[in-house]
Formats: C-alpha cells, structure tokens, sequence
C-alpha cells in the first residue's frame, strides 16, 4: 500500500478532523475549524472540542486513539484482514494505523469514516452462511485462505470479537451474524438468541435478534438506521481501557455513564445489565462490551450486546464488580450505592432480574 500521512475523518457526511502520524509512530488529531463551530466531540475525555492538536498515548491502542481504534477490526475481524493482505501480497505488519484505518474508510462500526476510503462496499446480495460458517471454522483451525477468503473479509473484515461473524444485509435490515468457534457447541447461535430474549425479558434494551438458518445468531446493527450512521463508541474508547484485561470496575462504568449521559435512568439500564451479567455468569464483561451513542447531540447508553455466559478472565469478571471478580449482592449493591442509586430500587431490580431468569 501506499505510505499515508495524512486521514481525514468524516462523520455523516460532516468532516470531523483529520489524523497523521507524528515521527515516533503516534497518531496526531486535530477538530476541522467548522466542525469545531458546530459539531460535538467525538470522544468527551480524550479529544475535547478545542482547538489543539492531540497526541495519543503508545498503549493501549499501539499509538492510536481509543475512539477511533473502535473503528478497527481485531479479534477475528483482525484474523481476516490479515489474511486477506498476505494473500494479496501485502505484509499486514507493515501497515500503520492510518493505512488500516483507510482499510475501514466508509464501512466500519459507529458513524466514523475515513478518506482516502480503501473499503470495499457492502451490499444486499444472496449470502450463503452454511458455507461462510464452513470456511471460518476451517480458517480458525488452520492456515486455509480459499474458499470465501475474499467473501469473509468484505462482509467481516471490519468486526470485532474472537467468534467469527460477518455483516449482511437481509430483508432491507443491516445484521451482525455470528458463527461458532472449534470450542463453541453446536448450538450456541441458539444459546445467545435464547438469552437475547431472556435480557428482553428482563427490561434490558437489546437491539432486534433473530436465528438464521435455525442456527446463526443474528443481531440488528443499532449504529445503522434509515436516517444515517449512529456514531457509536466504546467504554474502553471512550477510557483509553484495555479491553484485552481487566481494566475497569462496574463502579467505573457507572460513573462514566452518569458523566456522559447526564440521565440517571441511563445509569440504572447500566446497572441491571451489570444484574444480568452477574446473574447468567456472563464474566466475558471487558471493556468493549459496553458502548454510548451520540444520537441527536446527547449520549445514551447503547443497546446491550454479548450477553451470554462467558468465562472471562481465568473464570473471573473482566469488569470487577467493587473490586470483585467473583462478586456477591452486597458487592453488587455498594457499587450502585457508590453511584448515588436507590437502595430500595436496586434490590427490586435484583429480585425482578432473579424470578425472570429462574423461571
């Protein structure tokens, strides 16, 4: 590929900034002046609206910022991208994070695009997830790079998360569907739907979901609606988290939510899925599991998402709940005592959340 510079950074059709690379390989933002009349910042804690040229930090995010790493694929998303360079002849340990972010230009998660946009386009065709689902399993075993190679990484390339998934658009609707693992049991698409239906169940916001083929988890994107892309970012983006290890308290979260968001319902929408997680066991609870949007110039906590039982980290929450990695209710009540929550309201929600999931 060729070397770049300079990025700049778009956001429904509105030049945002634009991003280069400073001599010692970090990444250097700074606001477009009209966008700094009239837009809203990207990321409140790590580039404020202000006319300044911001340097991001080496780590966590390998001299890049956090928003805009939530741009960039990794696990399996990562996995792909990879092989989809090598087998066009290009080293992927040579690219920079301009270069990948180029990669991602128009099609990455959230509102954020980037130009030049080296992104191929996706589109609503005939997709055949039986053998998607084949060719994944054979890639993540392997070092296989037939088969749909090119296929995966145009409607995956752009993912995050270590299970295999793919974006497509089916009857006029943009989905997230997701594939098993070698580790995973044979239903476990049917798993995380059943528990999708339990989080609703259980008053928790959840974007639609559906079972593909009787067998694929499929979630609707909540960043996409008919109006335009929702710009959409991460706790660990917005915290600079290491999403990888543990990095963050529930308290953490509760704090940001309050912070951002300004609205203590929101807060309390945070607090039961943090009921949930702990409830269903799901301890896969990193930082990049949790996200806020920026709909209409207000922050909202996001639609829930990955919620499934998970092991975390070595069998304990990756997100602590006060200090926890194995909490008890009274760990779970001091953390949204810490955040100004109701006693009495929260002990309701515990036991509402525990009759729904015994039934």
């Amino acid at each position: 590929m060729n070397e770049i510079k300079v990025i700049d950074v778009f956001m429904n059709k509105v030049k945002v900034g634009r991003i280069a690379q400073t001599a010692d390989s970090l990444c250097a933002f700074e606001y477009d002046p009209l966008y700094l009349q009239t837009g809203k910042s990207i990321s409140p804690f790590g580039l404020p609206l202000k006319k300044e040229v911001f340097i991001a930090k080496r780590t966590p995010f390998n001299g890049g910022f956090g928003v805009f790493d939530d741009s960039l694929p990794d696990g399996w998303g990562a996995l792909i991208l990879d092989r989809y360079l090598k087998s066009k002849g290009i080293n992927p340990d040579k690219l920079s994070v301009l270069q990948r972010l180029t990669l991602v230009g128009s099609s990455g998660r959230g509102a954020l695009e980037y130009r030049p946009d080296n992104s191929i386009g996706l589109e609503e065709e005939e997709i055949n997830l039986n053998r998607l689902a084949d060719d994944t399993l054979k890639m993540l075993t392997s070092d296989y790079e037939g088969g749909s190679l090119d296929t995966l990484y145009r409607y995956g390339g752009s993912s995050g998360g270590a299970r295999p998934k793919v974006f497509v658009k089916i009857d006029g609707k943009e989905w997230l569907v997701k594939f098993r693992t070698a580790s995973d049991p044979e239903d476990i698409g049917e798993i995380e739907y059943n528990y999708s239906l339990l989080a609703k169940r259980c008053g928790i916001r959840m974007p639609e979901t559906r079972l593909f083929e009787g067998k694929y988890f499929g979630t609707e994107r909540f960043d996409r609606t008919p109006r335009g892309k929702i710009h959409t970012v991460s706790a660990a983006g917005l915290l600079n988290a290491d999403y990888r290890i543990p990095s963050l308290d529930y308290s953490d979260l509760l704090q940001l939510c309050h912070i951002l968001t300004k609205n203590m319902e929101e807060v309390y929408s945070l607090f039961r899925q943090m009921v949930f997680n702990v409830a269903i066991k799901n301890r896969d609870d990193h930082a990049k599991n949790f996200s806020f949007q920026l709909i209409d110039g207000e922050w909202r906590l996001s639609p829930a998402y990955d919620l499934l039982p998970g092991n975390g980290f070595n069998g304990f929450h990756t997100t602590t709940v006060n200090n926890n990695g194995d909490p008890s209710k009274d760990d779970i009540i001091a953390v949204g005592i810490k955040s100004g929550l109701n006693r009495q309201r929260m002990n309701e929600i515990i036991e509402e959340l525990n009759r729904e999931i015994k039934k």
